[in-house]
């Protein structure tokens, strides 16, 4: 799960990371929407914590990212906080800060983007919580990357998904990840899961990348 941070004041930037990330979300901060539009164009952010300083940028952040947008404010008229809704923001936190209500809208926030639900298909299930695989009431022993890549595969079931997309989705640093990393996970998954079980669940797609079919 990852997030971006866009604060210009430096001790609520560091605050807001550090608390997210004691709680093992995956943070990158900038404190200008400047220098975050790089990352945004580079990275896969399920969610955006933006300053007042995105809000005109709201429509030009979403033709480079699909992440939910929350906006922190000193402004806490409801004609602002209406501008900010209108302006294409999904949701709004008024400054000073209620850290215990930012982690609760948050979490309700990427729960309503679905990437914490299981996903069932057939007889797999792939348990995003207890990152957990099951096929046919049986667990399989995929952790980690390996959980994360087939999990992220599989949210994109019938699309073709190209191996740099993959790094940037999963990995912190997705810059300093090679490919062939990815060939590690797609092969694991293949030994644990289709081939100990006779099924066909990620298929290659020459030139392209890989694509869940199962």
């Amino acid at each position: 799960m990852r997030i971006l941070i866009i604060e210009n004041e430096i001790t609520l930037n560091t605050i807001l990371t550090n608390s997210l990330q004691e709680i093992n979300y995956n943070v990158d901060s900038k404190h200008t929407l400047e220098d975050a539009m790089e990352l945004i164009k580079s990275r896969n952010y399920n969610l955006i914590i933006g300053d007042e300083s995105c809000v005109n940028s709201i429509s030009k952040i979403k033709l480079k990212s699909k992440a939910l947008i929350i906006i922190l404010s000193s402004k806490t008229d409801k004609k602002d906080e209406i501008l900010f809704l209108k302006k294409g923001a999904d949701d709004f936190l008024p400054k000073p800060i209620d850290f215990d209500l930012l982690i609760a809208r948050v979490e309700a926030r990427l729960r309503f983007g679905r990437d914490n639900e299981d996903i069932k298909i057939n007889d797999l299930i792939i348990n995003s919580n207890k990152e957990k695989v099951t096929f046919k009431n049986k667990e399989i022993n995929l952790k980690g990357k390996n959980f994360e890549v087939l999990k992220f595969l599989a949210n994109s079931r019938g699309e073709v998904v190209k191996k740099r997309d993959i790094i940037s989705a999963i990995w912190a640093e997705p810059e300093l990840i090679k490919v062939n990393v990815v060939e590690v996970c797609i092969n694991q998954i293949r030994k644990l899961l289709d081939k100990e079980h006779n099924i066909y669940t990620i298929e290659t797609v020459r030139k392209e990348g890989y694509r869940f079919n199962y």
